[in-house]
């Protein structure tokens, strides 16, 4: 036997709407003791609401799309579980893309999401061009950019200060005496990367060191390219330190300064950017620019579900703060416990 709405509210003593308050969080309140028997009821009878009709009824589907550069990357990976998180507390499903850094892939993602009606799209944009525009600049849909500014058009964006924690990075270095620090950076076309090669030559600049005499190589955000421009940089064996503007890039620096004999922190200081889990289980454990991986979830939730509410709201940018984590690599204490 199909059971119904209004079975449940037979059952917890209180009406068909009261049990869509429930469910639904509104748009009316209900006290906790009515509410805990509508969910006993609901758990007695086992209730479970049409969602097909719901969507219909309420003209949403209570679904998001999020589309990253790269899934195999652990910081996207820690990223889309963040917003995951978030949007599951609102009762929101994520569906999510895979960019693989190439824009046709990027834009079909898009396209589909929007076909598919989802209530809002978050999009972290693959560097280079950038295809999906055109449909984001049509569509009603809302939708948030983070962690990069997509140029050319205005979006509400999530992102954190890349160029002030860069220069903090990097002023810690200068602290335990480095005087040559050179710079692995990201894509020279991602909003991000080139803020933090800013934030690393400002810092060198305030210290009296000139940014023009270090070096600089930019590569994609992975271990290899990391490892190849370690590689580059410390041929020279003019550097004392370097500043890495991603964890995984950082990975493949340390596995460089190791092939080339040096020792670091001894001989080669390392501080990097965002904070993944991995960073504290290298050997030494990297000193990095963490990001808040939750607040920029529940941040973008909170903002795109606004949006979804009133699709006026204006578009705004909204910078979250970095907190340096100082560990082994850069001559700080080494960690006990893998923290």
């Amino acid at each position: 036997m199909t059971v119904r709405r209004a079975d449940v509210a037979r059952l917890a003593g209180t009406s068909p709407a009261v049990v869509s308050y429930v469910l639904n969080g509104g748009p009316r309140g209900v006290s906790p003791e009515t509410k805990a028997r509508v969910l006993a009821a609901i758990e007695q009878l086992g209730y479970h609401p049409n969602g097909i009709a719901r969507s219909l009824r309420m003209n949403r589907t209570m679904t998001l799309g999020l589309v990253v550069p790269d899934t195999s990357n652990p910081f996207f990976a820690e990223l889309g579980r963040a917003i995951e998180e978030a949007a599951f507390a609102r009762g929101y499903t994520l569906l999510v893309g895979n960019a693989a850094e190439i824009d046709e892939r990027q834009t079909t993602y898009v396209r589909t999401f929007l076909a598919r009606q989802v209530d809002g799209l978050f999009l972290v944009p693959a560097h280079g061009a950038a295809g999906c525009l055109p449909h984001l600049q049509r569509t009603r849909t809302p939708w948030v950019a983070i962690d990069r500014r997509l140029g050319g058009i205005e979006a509400a964006t999530v992102l954190v200060d890349n160029r002030g924690g860069a220069r903090t990075a990097t002023e810690h270095l200068l602290g335990h005496g480095r005087t040559r620090i050179g710079c692995i950076a990201g894509p020279k076309d991602v909003m991000p990367a080139t803020d933090r090669v800013a934030g690393w030559r400002e810092a060198l600049a305030e210290a009296g060191v000139r940014p023009s005499e270090m070096r600089v190589v930019h590569g994609e955000f992975g271990r290899h390219a990391g490892y190849l421009a370690a590689k580059q940089i410390l041929a020279g064996g003019d550097h004392d330190a370097l500043f890495v503007a991603s964890d995984e890039q950082a990975v493949g620096a340390l596995r460089a300064v190791n092939e080339l004999g040096l020792r670091c922190p001894e001989d080669m200081a390392v501080a990097s950017f965002d904070g993944i889990a991995a960073t504290a289980y290298s050997v030494p454990a990297l000193t990095t620019m963490t990001q808040p991986f939750a607040e920029i979830g529940s941040t973008a939730v909170a903002g795109l579900v606004g949006r979804i509410a009133e699709p006026s709201i204006p578009a705004e940018t909204v910078v979250l703060p970095v907190t340096l984590v100082a560990r082994g690599s850069c001559g700080c204490p080494e960690p006990s416990g893998a923290v």
